[in-house]
């Protein structure tokens, strides 16, 4: 590779690779830049000087295909793409290992500016932001209105059992993470376990639904892309609009490493939230207390799961340090959703 590439991306064979498979896109040498923000999967901005598309690939050293499997978000964005969710096009996938070391899919570059924490959002002004965040309901409204079946995805996953699947899941990934007492953890999973909702009818799940997995541009604040599927799947829709509450919902923590929007002047309340999607959707969400407390338990989960790799040394970086005292916050949150409901 050339020092102008980024770890991960050797853009002589990626142009290579681009020549052979989609002659006449390339019209010059590339370069390109990794996008920070992502959580696991590495996203680069490609350009050639004229044009520009983004390259997605599982992260360096990546073991188990099955958590970054590129062929998956390569076909659900397919399959999206000419319905009313706004996912980027997708341009080629490259199973090859020998060309970057790892699958890889490329796919349009789209303008807009994901929304991470509530000071950038609080930048756009009461009226702008109100209007975004609202738009984001409206996009998994969209989202969820998608039938599987019509656009090739009726086997992408398994609903059946989908939510005591999930519980369990991340009950084990608790499991795997325990090294300290975490007081309520196992009272929050137990009552989780106990009160499962009757999930509606399957729809094209996300997963990692939020504001900023989502690209925001254009005069009227619109949703112009919605990014990041390596956790989607089929199962139940309300599992994305609990998370969205729970991101949605303010911490009480200032200066947390794990920000959610809330603060943000003009931001609707988690309530009104839930209204406008109940009332577009013409779903019953009066389960949602569930679903939301669920989000709080499966990020309570993560974050022990990281805290536990800082205190092994085996994560680095600035804010892993304070990730250990934000979980009993989330499960507090947790089990008040749920006592509440």
């Amino acid at each position: 590779m050339t020092p102008a590439d980024p770890r991960g991306l050797d853009l002589r064979r990626l142009r290579g690779h681009l020549d052979a498979a989609r002659p006449g896109l390339t019209a010059g040498p590339l370069s390109g830049r990794l996008i920070e923000g992502g959580r696991s999967n590495l996203t680069y901005a490609v350009t050639d000087g004229t044009s520009r598309w983004v390259v997605r690939r599982p992260p360096l050293g990546h073991v188990l295909a099955t958590a970054h499997d590129m062929r998956r978000e390569h076909r659900v964005i397919s399959a999206l793409h000419g319905t009313a969710v706004p996912v980027p096009e997708p341009l080629l996938l490259c199973e090859d290992e020998e060309v970057l070391g790892a699958p890889f899919y490329v796919m349009e570059h789209v303008d807009g500016t994901p929304y991470r924490t509530s000071g950038q959002l609080a930048e756009l002004g009461p009226e702008r932001t109100r209007r975004a965040v609202l738009g984001l309901v409206d996009t998994l409204v969209d989202l969820h209105a998608v039938d599987p079946d019509a656009v090739g995805l009726g086997d992408f996953g398994r609903p059946e059992g989908f939510l005591d699947r999930q519980l369990r899941r991340w009950g084990k990934q608790l499991a795997a993470s325990r090294g300290r007492e975490l007081a309520g953890i196992d009272e929050l999973h137990g009552a989780l376990g106990r009160a499962l909702p009757h999930s509606p009818a399957p729809a094209v799940v996300h997963g990692d639904f939020r504001l900023d997995n989502v690209l925001i541009g254009g005069p009227d604040d619109t949703i112009r892309a919605v990014l990041d599927w390596e956790m989607s799947t089929l199962g139940d829709p309300l599992t994305d609009l609990g998370l969205l509450v729970m991101y949605s919902s303010d911490l009480g923590l200032a200066e947390s490493p794990v920000s959610t929007t809330s603060g943000a002047p003009g931001h609707p309340a988690p309530a009104e939230l839930v209204e406008r999607y109940a009332a577009r959707s013409g779903r019953d969400t009066a389960s949602i207390a569930w679903y939301t407390a669920f989000a709080w338990f499966k990020l309570a989960v993560i974050l022990e799961g990281i805290h536990y790799r800082y205190v092994l040394g085996q994560t680095v970086g600035a804010g892993f340090d304070r990730i250990g005292e934000l979980v009993p916050v989330f499960i507090e949150h947790g089990l008040t959703t749920l006592q509440e409901g």
